[in-house]
C-alpha cells in the first residue's frame, strides 16, 4: 500500500496531506484556499483542479478539498455563509465529493455580531460546519479541524476543554474531527491518549500526522521512517493523514514505511494483538531497498520514471553564461562540456543510509547525526585538554591523546558528509538533487566551519602563550527540552552544530540560500602551515625578491600570530586564506619592535630608486595607526583573500566564519577589516555577514573604509 501515492505527479513541492487512499488538498500557497477563500476559481484554475480530481480518482484515491476560512469569516454573516457555499459548490461541480473545513491556527476571539449570535467560539464553528455538511448533501467524507487540535492547545486540558466538549456534543456524527496528538508534532501517539480524545469528541479522531512535515523550518527535512505509532492505534482512529515533507522526493521512506505500518495493522486486526508486528528497523530496511532502486533512475525534477526524460536544466542553453562560473568546481571530473559533469552515478547504499541518518525525524537524530553531535559536544567540554589553563598547566598526555582520537573521528565524519554532498550533486537522479541539495549544502558548509575549528584547536596545545577561554552556548537538545515542539530550536543537525560553536548565535554567518549552480568540489579549511608561504616574485622589476608580496600582505601576521591564519584549499591546492590578529595594540608594538626593523633591513629604501619602487617599499617604512575609539570596541583585525576563480561565495563565508570563531573563542569582542571603497563586491559580501562601516579614509591618514562587527 502507498506506492501509488509516492508516484502521484500533481502538486509537487507543495504542502498537502497524503494517506494510503486519500489525498487532501490544502496548500497555503493557493491563496483561494485560505487568504482569499471567498473568491471562486477562474476557468483556468477550474481546469487544473478538475485534472487533479480526475487523476486522484484514476489512482483509486479519495480527493478531499480543504478550505480554511477561519482567519476572517464572520460566522453570523449570511453573506459569508453564502460565499462559503458558493465556493464549495463550485468545487463539488468539478467532481469532488469529499471536503474539509479547517479552523486551525486562528484567533479564538469573535467579532461583536458573532458574540451576540453564538454562545461560544466552538458553537459558532459547529453551526457553520453542520450547515455546510447538510448543504453538500451529507458527503461520506467531511473533515473538521478544530482550533484546539492537540492536547497542548486545549484549555485547561483535553477532558475539561469547554471548546472540545461543545464540538463533541453539537457536531453532527457524520463529520470526522482532525487531531494531531499530544503536540502539533507528536513524538508518539498512544491508545490511552486517543481514548480520552474519543470520549470527549464522541467519535474516534482522524489523525493529521505532522511527523514528517518540514514547512516550519527551511533547514530541516525528514527522511526517517514512520515511527512512534503502534499498529494497534487503528482501533481508536477514524483514519490517519500523513503531512509529508514539502519536497516530493524526500517522502519515499516516510510513505513506504507508513504503508508497512498500515499493512501490519491490518494483519494484526485479524488475529491476536501483537505490538511487535510493526518493526521500524525492518520497515526502514525495506524502504531503503526500494528507494535505492528509484535513486538509480535518471529522473528529472517534475518527471516520472515512465516519462520522457527532458534535458537537465543545468545543461540548457540558457545557462551557458554560467558555465564559466562553475567550471573550476568540476574541473577535477570528466566533463562533456566545461564545468558540467557527464558521468553521473547513483548514490551508494552507505551514502543513502548516511543521508537518512543525518535527516531522520523531528524529535530524533539518526546514528550518524548523533555521533557527530556527541563528539563535538565532548570536544567542546574537554577543549581545555589542548589549551593552557588558568594555572599554566596542560592536561595529561593520555587526555590529550583521547581528545585527538575523538577529534579525528569527528573530522572523518565531516569528510564523509562532504563526500556525500559531492555524490548528491553528481547523482543520476536529478529530481533528488534539486529537492535535497539545499539541505546537504547547508550541512556541508556548517561542518566545514566546525571541522576548521576543531583542526584549529588541535594545533593549539603546542603553543604555551595561548589561554583558551571559550564558553559556548548549550546544544540544541539542552535548549529546547524533551517536550517542546521541534520548531523551538531551528536548524536541525546544522543548527545544533552551529550552536555548539562560539559564533553559533550569529545566524547571518550560517543561513544563506544555496548557489544557483550545484557544485561537487571538495573544500577544506585548515590552519596555516609554513609550506603555504610561497612567493611568486613581484610584478615590479625593481623588486625581484620572491618574498616581497607575501611579506607585504601577510608576512607580519604569519610571523607574529600564525595561530589565527587559516587556509582554504580544494583538490587543486590553496585557493584562499583568512588572517587574523587577536589584539591589534599588542601586535602593533611587536611589529614595530621586531618585524618592521627586519623588513627595513631586508628591503632597504633607495633614495634614487624608481617611484614605483619607493612607493612599494613605503609600507615597511611607515607606522600603522588606528584610533583608540576603534580598538576599544574592535580589538581584532582580519584580512580575507581568495583566488579570482573561486566563485562559490559560500566557502568564502565559511572561511571567514571559521576565523571569527577562533577569535571569539579566545575572547575577542569585535573585529574590523579594511576595504578599498572601489571594491564593491567585498563591501557587499562583508555587509551581508554583519559588518558595518566604522571609518572612512577622510577620518584617518590612510585610504580605505574600515568595516567592523561585534562578536
Amino acid at each position: 500500500e502507498g506506492q501509488t501515492i509516492h508516484f502521484f505527479p500533481l502538486q509537487r513541492n507543495r504542502p498537502f496531506m497524503w494517506s494510503l487512499n486519500t489525498y487532501l488538498y490544502g496548500p497555503k500557497d493557493d491563496l483561494k484556499h485560505r487568504l482569499l477563500w471567498r473568491e471562486v476559481y477562474s476557468a483556468e484554475e477550474e481546469a487544473q483542479l478538475t485534472a487533479l480530481v480526475c487523476e486522484a480518482e484514476s489512482r483509486g484515491l479519495t480527493f478531499v478539498y480543504g478550505l480554511s476560512p477561519g482567519q476572517d469569516i464572520v460566522f453570523s454573516s449570511s453573506c459569508d455563509l453564502t460565499l462559503l457555499k458558493r465556493k464549495l459548490r463550485q468545487v463539488s461541480d468539478l467532481g469532488c465529493q469529499a471536503f474539509a473545513l479547517l479552523f486551525d491556527d486562528i484567533d479564538h476571539s469573535m467579532c461583536q455580531s458573532d458574540t451576540e449570535a453564538f454562545s461560544s467560539f466552538a458553537h459558532a464553528q459547529v453551526t457553520v460546519a453542520n450547515e455546510i455538511f447538510r448543504f453538500l448533501g451529507d458527503p461520506p467524507v467531511f473533515l473538521f479541524c478544530p482550533t484546539e487540535y492537540c492536547s497542548s492547545l486545549c484549555t485547561p486540558s483535553v477532558s475539561k476543554s469547554a471548546y472540545l466538549l461543545t464540538i463533541g456534543e453539537d457536531l453532527l456524527p457524520g463529520i470526522s474531527v482532525i487531531w494531531t496528538g499530544n503536540k502539533v508534532i507528536s513524538r508518539e501517539l498512544s491508545p490511552e491518549s486517543l481514548a480520552e480524545v474519543q470520549s470527549v469528541l464522541r467519535r474516534p479522531p482522524l489523525i493529521w500526522d505532522n511527523l514528517h512535515a518540514n514547512d516550519y523550518d527551511s533547514r530541516r527535512v525528514f527522511l526517517g521512517p514512520f515511527k512512534g505509532r503502534p499498529p494497534g492505534l487503528r482501533a481508536h482512529l477514524r483514519g490517519l493523514l500523513l503531512n509529508p515533507n514539502c519536497e516530493f522526493e524526500a517522502n519515499f521512506i516516510p510513505l513506504h514505511t507508513l504503508g508497512s505500518w498500515y499493512k501490519e495493522g491490518k494483519e494484526e486486526g485479524k488475529g491476536e494483538r501483537n505490538e511487535e508486528a510493526y518493526s521500524v528497523d525492518r520497515a526502514l530496511s525495506s524502504a531503503l531497498q526500494g528507494w535505492m532502486k528509484e535513486l538509480s533512475l535518471p529522473l528529472q525534477p517534475g518527471a516520472l520514471a515512465s516519462d520522457e526524460i527532458p534535458a537537465d536544466p543545468l545543461m540548457s542553453q540558457d545557462l551557458k553564461a554560467g558555465e564559466d562560473q562553475v567550471s573550476r568546481s568540476f574541473s577535477h571530473e570528466k566533463t562533456s562540456r566545461r564545468g558540467l559533469c557527464s558521468g553521473r552515478v547513483p548514490l551508494s547504499e552507505a551514502q543513502v543510509q548516511l543521508l537518512v541518518g543525518l535527516y531522520y525525524l523531528p524529535h530524533e537524530h539518526g546514528p550518524p547525526a548523533q555521533n557527530l553531535l556527541q563528539d563535538l559536544t565532548w570536544l567542546k567540554a574537554n577543549c581545555h585538554c589542548v589549551s593552557v589553563n588558568g594555572n599554566g598547566k596542560k592536561a595529561s598526555p593520555q587526555k590529550v591523546e583521547e581528545w585527538r582520537d575523538r577529534a579525528g573521528r569527528f573530522l572523518a565524519a565531516c569528510d564523509d558528509v562532504a563526500l556525500l554532498h559531492g555524490a548528491v550533486v553528481n547523482s543520476i537522479n536529478r529530481a533528488v538533487l534539486y529537492d535535497l541539495y539545499p539541505y546537504i549544502w547547508d550541512l556541508r558548509n556548517t561542518l566545514l566551519v566546525a571541522k576548521a575549528f576543531i583542526c584549529w584547536l588541535g594545533e593549539r596545545d603546542s603553543r604555551d602563550d595561548l589561554v583558551f577561554s571559550w564558553c559556548g552556548a548549550s546544544s540544541g537538545a539542552e535548549l529546547h527540552g524533551v517536550e517542546a515542539e521541534p520548531w523551538v530550536f531551528k536548524g536541525g543537525l546544522s543548527g545544533e552544530v552551529q550552536m555548539l560553536l562560539p559564533m553559533g548565535t550569529s545566524t547571518e554567518l550560517f543561513s544563506h540560500p544555496p548557489p544557483l549552480f550545484p557544485t561537487s568540489r571538495l573544500y577544506n579549511i585548515r590552519p596555516f602551515q609554513q609550506k603555504d608561504k610561497r612567493g611568486k616574485g613581484s610584478q615590479d622589476a625593481a623588486i625581484s625578491h620572491p618574498d616581497f608580496i607575501g611579506d607585504r600582505c601577510l608576512g607580519a601576521s604569519l610571523a607574529l600570530c600564525p595561530e589565527y591564519s587559516l587556509v582554504l584549499e580544494d583538490e587543486l591546492g590553496v585557493c584562499g586564506c583568512a588572517v587574523g590578529i587577536l589584539d591589534v595594540r599588542s601586535f602593533a608594538k611587536r611589529c614595530q619592535a621586531t618585524w618592521l626593523p627586519a623588513m627595513r633591513d631586508k628591503y632597504p629604501s633607495r633614495p634614487h630608486g624608481a617611484s614605483g619602487h619607493t612607493e612599494a617599499l613605503l609600507y615597511f617604512h611607515e607606522e600603522q595607526d588606528y584610533p583608540d575609539s576603534l580598538l576599544y570596541h574592535f580589538p581584532s583585525q582580519l584580512r580575507l583573500e581568495a583566488l579570482p576563480e573561486l566563485v562559490d561565495c559560500s566557502v568564502s563565508r565559511s572561511l571567514l566564519t571559521a576565523l571569527l570563531t577562533a577569535l571569539k573563542a579566545n575572547g575577542s569582542q569585535g573585529v574590523f577589516c579594511e576595504v578599498q571603497p572601489i571594491d564593491g563586491l567585498r563591501m557587499e559580501f562583508l555587509t551581508k555577514l554583519g559588518f558595518l562601516e566604522i571609518l572612512r579614509g577622510e577620518a584617518r591618514p590612510r585610504e580605505g573604509v574600515v568595516l567592523g562587527r561585534l562578536l
